[in-house]
């Protein structure tokens, strides 16, 4: 990181603590030497999975979001638990919101969802081999499942009918993935 850019705590506090977050108010000596205010959200992180059936459909789902008050179309997701790896929490997720199980997960990488006002990181994954069982949906979690063909997914991100940006991030970035795939595969074939 560059020192030229970098903030110094001087000193915070915790403002809200609630059941998920916590809002911190920090003190913070600025690169020129002057001090200012941080306030931002601590989260635990999450992670998310998109689920791939043999047929090559994606499981989405669709949630209510108070905050924004709307439905959104997203890829099954949840926070991290204390303890659990990042593959425990997109396992355990899958299972509670899809009531599928998944024999592999494909990590795509990791987004930072609100950098200005937040320290939350998100790690998606891809997820093959899946098998339904039963759902056991949290008592608060409201959601309806439904399958879409890959290509559809990644269409409705591009038309703005799925805005969440941890679902776009997902299927934009295994879309990218299996553009590449593909593009190998074509290389192989013209060199035989």
């Amino acid at each position: 990181m560059s020192s030229s850019l970098k903030e110094e705590k001087i000193s915070g506090d915790i403002v809200y603590e609630g059941y998920l977050l916590k809002i911190h108010k920090d003190k913070v000596k600025l690169p020129n030497g002057k001090v200012s205010v941080r306030e931002y959200i601590h989260h635990p992180g999450a992670v998310v999975v998109l689920p791939f059936l043999e047929n090559g459909n994606v499981i989405l789902e669709k949630q209510y979001r108070y905050p924004a008050n709307q439905v959104f179309i997203e890829c099954p997701a949840g926070k991290i638990d204390p303890g659990e790896s990042l593959e425990e929490t997109a396992h355990r997720e899958l299972l509670e919101e899809t009531g599928y199980t998944c024999k592999t997960l494909s990590y795509l990488g990791k987004v930072h969802p609100g950098i200005g006002y937040t320290d939350e990181v998100i790690y998606l994954y891809e997820g093959f081999g899946l098998t339904h069982q039963t759902v056991n949906r949290d008592d608060d979690e409201f959601l309806e499942i439904f399958q879409v063909p890959f290509k559809e997914a990644y269409q409705m991100v591009l038309s703005g009918e799925i805005t969440d940006a941890k679902s776009m991030v997902a299927i934009l970035l295994s879309w990218e993935r299996k553009k590449s795939r593909e593009d190998e595969k074509d290389k192989d074939k013209r060199k035989e």
